[in-house]
């Protein structure tokens, strides 16, 4: 069951100018599920991604990763779930090729100008006859207002839709940002199964975008981990179709700063959605690590924290073994850290400091913070002024649970 996970009625979603969603039914895993999702783009959108490093990148990722490059007017996303095309060799490129072909063939597009995504079971080849047979009726369904239905047709092992939605004024100009993502396992991104599509009708040069994708991923999606898994498929896609009348050319532009706010909030709201959705999760936790000397260190204790085993277990338990905590900042890999000066909070409880255990920290306190399905970790290392935070949530056995089962 998702942690407080907030989904916006369908009356607060607004529709972004310059984007029409199509979705279809495939079968590609369940007969009748709506598996197939078509975004139709206008010409001249600025179009950036990020993808995962994964060395089994999936066919899509590559093709989108080819095609991103040597075009410069994307005009059609078509993502389709129960299937990731990863692990498929050249077949898989191929296939996910076609699908570009027959989806540009159906919009009058160039094959480049078509970005494939896929995220399901890895692999296992793409039930193409089913795949193209539902093109023609996602491209018929095409509609600006379908974003809340795109939330759920991307969905896996997810249980709720993830999707965000805000207006900008923009001295008296209405601008819309609206997003979706998917992921509930195998989370770990580092780009840059997730997938990410960020949308404004507000202009942003095409340079600019590319480079605040990149920035935005790496302060939302690159602060989350469910599982410590990094996926095949993680894409996190930010479109800017220039259908507003606000354009922003540079930094220097008078709506830089305010856009670039809020389309990072909007990134990192879709982000932690994944992680309060988390197979199994029944916690979410925010670790946030101070005094750091820089930013990688900082996140080296953070990450370290989040994808410990041990932790996460201990967290589902409410179980205040925190010393499965100090270990992990002890194997993060800062070889010079000074264990003395570091001090450890669970919630409000100072836990440790001076290299044990704090003189008044009584396990009951620790046990009260850790039965809350919203809980703080926080860790000073007296080495600087850096601070980083990155968001997990606990593991339970509806983990194995539903990983065992994914495939039956």
């Amino acid at each position: 069951m998702a942690v407080n996970l907030h989904i916006p009625d369908k009356k607060d979603i607004h529709p972004v100018k310059g984007v029409e969603i199509g979705i279809s039914s495939a079968g590609i895993r369940t007969e009748g599920h709506r598996d197939i999702t078509v975004f139709r783009l206008a010409p001249n959108s600025a179009v950036a991604g990020v993808f995962t490093t994964n060395r089994f990148r999936a066919a899509p990722v590559q093709v989108c990763e080819q095609h991103l490059h040597k075009e410069q007017d994307i005009r059609a996303l078509v993502i389709n779930t129960g299937n990731a095309n990863a692990g498929t060799g050249e077949p898989g490129l191929a296939d996910a090729r076609q699908t570009c072909t027959e989806l540009a063939k159906l919009m009058d597009l160039r094959p480049s100008q078509v970005l494939p995504f896929s995220t399901g079971v890895i692999l296992e080849p793409l039930p193409m006859p089913k795949l193209l047979g539902a093109l023609p009726k996602a491209v018929h369904d095409l509609q600006d207002d379908q974003w809340y239905e795109a939330a759920h047709s991307i969905m896996t092992t997810d249980t709720q839709p993830k999707i965000y939605s805000t207006q900008l004024d923009l001295d008296g100009h209405e601008c819309n940002i609206t997003g979706i993502s998917k992921g509930a396992g195998m989370i770990r991104p580092n780009m840059a199964t997730m997938l990410g599509f960020l949308c404004t009708d507000i202009g942003i040069n095409p340079k600019l975008l590319a480079e605040m994708t990149r920035d935005i991923a790496n302060h939302s999606f690159n602060r989350i981990s469910v599982d410590g898994d990094t996926s095949t498929n993680d894409s996190f896609i930010l479109v800017a179709t220039g259908q507003s009348e606000r354009y922003i050319d540079s930094v220097a532009s008078p709506y830089y700063a305010q856009v670039y706010k809020a389309l990072k909030e909007a990134a990192l709201d879709l982000a932690q959605k994944i992680v309060r959705d988390g197979e199994g999760a029944s916690k979410f936790i925010t670790i946030q690590v101070e005094q750091a000397k820089d930013a990688t260190e900082a996140l080296k204790i953070a990450h370290a924290i989040a994808h410990s085993p041990l932790v996460k277990t201990a967290f589902y338990a409410s179980d205040p073994n925190l010393g499965r905590i100090l270990c992990a900042i002890g194997y993060a890999g800062i070889d010079d850290l000074e264990v003395n000066k570091i001090k450890l909070w669970l919630g409000d409880v100072l836990v440790a400091t001076d290299g044990g255990r704090h003189p008044d920290y009584i396990e009951a306190d620790g046990k009260r913070v850790m039965q809350s399905s919203e809980i703080t970790v926080r860790v000073a290392l007296d080495r600087g002024k850096h601070s980083e935070t990155v968001y997990t949530c606990d593991m339970s056995h509806d983990y194995v649970s539903i990983n065992a089962d994914y495939r039956s």
